[in-house]
């Protein structure tokens, strides 16, 4: 006798998972304005909204939030890469351990998006009412180098989907 087992799972990523990640880049964010002063508690909230607009449409392909200096990325600055976990499993690690003492002398607190491919299969129609959604409008420009690399240390998970976070890390 021969027995045969098939199990099939279907993950719908919703609001709340959108929300749970979120929190989590909020709370990284927080620590980082408690160690360094910045962003503002206003400026979080619009990240934080903003994240959840654009991991629940699946429209965030990767994030950064730090200090540039000289157009360079230093640390503390985090990238947060979305991506899809297709039936496996990720942590689900807690935020935190942002280290303090960075020199940030002369940098500025800024924040670099980069869409996902489903974006670009939006027309610009599209494009610009999902913008409208948004908290805050960014620009086209560049993107920073880092002053440094980036070390994976973190993943934030929920519904199917995940944030890899990567924090930059001095050579010094």
């Amino acid at each position: 006798m021969s027995y045969s087992f098939t199990s099939s799972e279907s993950t719908t990523f919703t609001l709340t998972h959108a929300k749970h990640i979120a929190a989590k880049v909020a709370t990284d964010l927080k620590r980082i304005q408690r160690l360094y002063g910045a962003p503002s508690d206003q400026t979080i909230s619009a990240y934080e909204a903003e994240v959840i607009e654009l991991l629940k449409a699946g429209y965030l392909d990767a994030v950064t939030y730090g200090y540039q200096r000289n157009g360079s990325w230093i640390e503390p600055t985090l990238r947060y890469t979305s991506h899809e976990l297709f039936n496996s499993a990720a942590n689900d690690d807690d935020p935190g351990k942002i280290r303090p003492g960075a020199n940030i002398s002369s940098a500025d607190f800024t924040s670099y998006l980069i869409y996902s491919p489903a974006w670009f299969k939006l027309t610009s129609t599209e494009q610009e009412a999902f913008k409208g959604k948004l908290p805050f409008k960014r620009s086209g420009s560049p993107e920073p180098s880092i002053s440094g690399y980036l070390d994976n240390d973190r993943i934030y998970s929920s519904g199917g989907r995940a944030l890899n976070r990567s924090s930059v890390r001095s050579y010094l």
